[in-house]
C-alpha cells in the first residue's frame, strides 16, 4: 500500500463537466484519483484543498519561527507553524502527489503559492548550515523516492515547450523546482487548454487530457507492487 495525496489549487469548486463554471483542474486530478483507486483500490488517499481553503501566507513570525531551532522555540513560534507542520506531515507520508494547479496570470494560483511556502521548511525538507563546505542548502527528501504529478488547465494554449507561448508558462518549471529542491525530482505533468475559447478545442483538449491521465496510471501502477495492481 501506498499513500497519495491529492492536492487541488483551483479557486472554482467544483468540476468542469458536472458543475456549473467547474474546474477543469480539478476534474482532471479527480480523474486520475478515480483512475487510480480502479488500479489500486488499496491505497490511502490524503486530500487537500488549498484552493478553497488556503494555507494562511508566511509572516515575519512564521519564518523567525521556522528559523528558531525546534528545542529553542516559545510556545507561540509551535502555534506559528502548526498549520505548516500538519502540510508538511502530510507530504512526508505521502508516496505519490497529484495536485491540480490551474495557471492564474502565467503562475500558480495564491493558495498553491501559500502552500509552497509552507512546506518549504529548514530543517523537515531541506537542510541548511552556514558551515557546510560549498553550497549551504541540501534536500532531505531525496531518498524517499516521492513522485509528483501535476495537472494543470490554461486559458490560452501552446505553453508546452518549443510552443508559442512557452516562455510566459511559470507553473510547471515552477513547480519542478520547488519540489526539486526538496530532492522530488520525479515529475510527470500535463494540461488542458483552449479554456477561454471553449468549444470545441476545449473539449478536445480535455478530451485528450483524460486519456493521457489514464496512460499515466497505468504506467505509474504497473511501476509498484504488481500484486496490489489491478486493472
Amino acid at each position: 500500500m501506498i499513500t497519495l495525496l491529492h492536492l487541488d489549487a483551483s479557486a472554482r469548486p467544483g468540476r468542469s463537466g458536472i458543475d456549473p463554471h467547474g474546474s477543469h483542474s480539478r476534474r482532471l486530478s479527480a480523474h486520475f484519483v478515480e483512475q487510480w483507486k480502479k488500479a489500486r483500490p488499496g491505497d490511502r488517499i490524503l486530500y487537500r484543498d488549498v484552493g478553497q481553503y488556503p494555507p494562511r501566507p508566511v509572516t515575519g513570525e512564521w519564518i523567525h519561527a521556522a528559523f528558531t531551532k525546534p528545542e529553542a522555540r516559545e510556545p507561540w513560534m509551535h502555534d506559528a507553524l502548526a498549520e505548516s507542520d500538519t502540510l508538511v506531515d502530510e507530504l512526508l507520508e505521502a508516496d505519490l502527489i497529484v495536485a491540480g494547479v490551474p495557471m492564474y496570470n502565467f503562475g500558480v494560483p495564491a493558495g498553491f503559492k501559500a502552500y509552497i511556502d509552507n512546506i518549504v521548511r529548514v530543517g523537515r525538507t531541506f537542510g541548511f548550515d552556514r558551515s557546510r563546505q560549498g553550497l549551504p542548502y541540501w534536500p532531505m527528501l531525496t531518498e524517499m523516492h516521492k513522485r509528483l504529478v501535476v495537472l494543470s488547465s490554461r486559458g490560452d494554449y501552446g505553453y508546452e515547450p518549443g510552443e508559442r507561448m512557452a516562455h510566459a508558462n511559470h507553473v510547471e518549471p515552477h513547480i519542478r523546482t520547488v519540489f526539486g529542491y526538496l530532492g522530488i525530482d520525479d515529475v510527470h505533468g500535463l494540461a488542458a487548454e483552449y479554456d477561454e475559447f471553449g468549444g470545441e478545442r476545449l473539449q478536445a483538449s480535455l478530451a485528450q487530457a483524460e486519456r493521457r491521465i489514464e496512460t499515466l496510471v497505468e504506467e505509474l501502477a504497473a511501476s509498484l507492487e504488481p500484486s496490489l495492481t489491478a486493472f
